[in-house]
């Protein structure tokens, strides 16, 4: 997540899902918060109130007041569009040394997990999405802006875990590669495809009944909107 993409099109489907899976629930959010690169963000959808706005027409108003005056994930915490438990720690290791990251990177997670410690449902919001467990990786400093299949699954004990993956163009296209990180997270895992703009993909591990009828639903109400279930 960057403060940059608040209000875009990914937020509308993120926070119309969880809006949707919340009920009852004790959320969490990781927010994975990395800093900006450059402006940008699809927001071209809220000049489309006729196309748009049925789906939920509060978060859409929400969305819309945030766009147009400063985006940031401080502003969507604000505007009280969903109840959670916030961990939003800048993940940035851009300063720290090459050889401390792999230590520095387990201490945040570690207070990830102590912060949303309460929660039986928990989101977490990379800004790219998933990667394997690779020791190398942890130098990189494209890590801030990954989860690895490691922490996903460590935030899936005991509860529900949505993590948001930005698809990519990996062998065999987006379906190819939902199934492969299905697979990859277990048994049980299912998935929300969103195709506007561009092609995202919300996982979601160790879901019980209620929270997979709720997704099948959301992904009904949605399917207009390229939102598509699999599972």
């Amino acid at each position: 997540m960057q403060d940059r993409y608040a209000g875009d099109v990914g937020d509308y489907v993120k926070f119309g899902l969880l809006r949707h899976l919340g009920p009852g629930r004790r959320l969490g959010i990781a927010w994975y918060l990395h800093p900006d690169t450059k402006d940008g963000g699809h927001t071209k959808y809220l000049r489309e109130p006729e196309h748009w706005r049925q789906l939920d027409h509060k978060l859409f108003d929400l969305l819309s007041a945030i766009e147009q005056r400063q985006r940031s994930v401080a502003a969507l915490q604000a505007a009280s569009i969903i109840t959670a438990n916030f961990s939003n720690d800048r993940l940035d290791c851009s300063a720290v040394d090459i050889r401390e990251r792999d230590i520095w990177r387990s201490k945040w997670f570690a207070e990830v997990l102590r912060k949303l410690s309460a929660c039986d449902l928990v989101f977490a919001d990379p800004d790219n999405g998933l990667v394997d467990d690779r020791q190398d990786r942890r130098r990189r400093a494209v890590f801030c802006k990954q989860i690895p299949l490691a922490e996903a699954k460590a935030l899936a004990v005991g509860r529900t875990a949505v993590i948001y993956h930005h698809n990519t163009r990996r062998k065999g296209g987006h379906l190819a590669e939902i199934g492969h990180w299905m697979e990859q997270l277990g048994t049980g895992t299912i998935a929300v495809r969103a195709n506007a703009y561009t092609c995202r993909t919300f996982f979601i591990l160790n879901p019980d009944h209620e929270i997979r009828n709720r997704a099948i639903s959301f992904c009904h109400r949605w399917k207009e909107h390229l939102v598509s279930f699999v599972g």
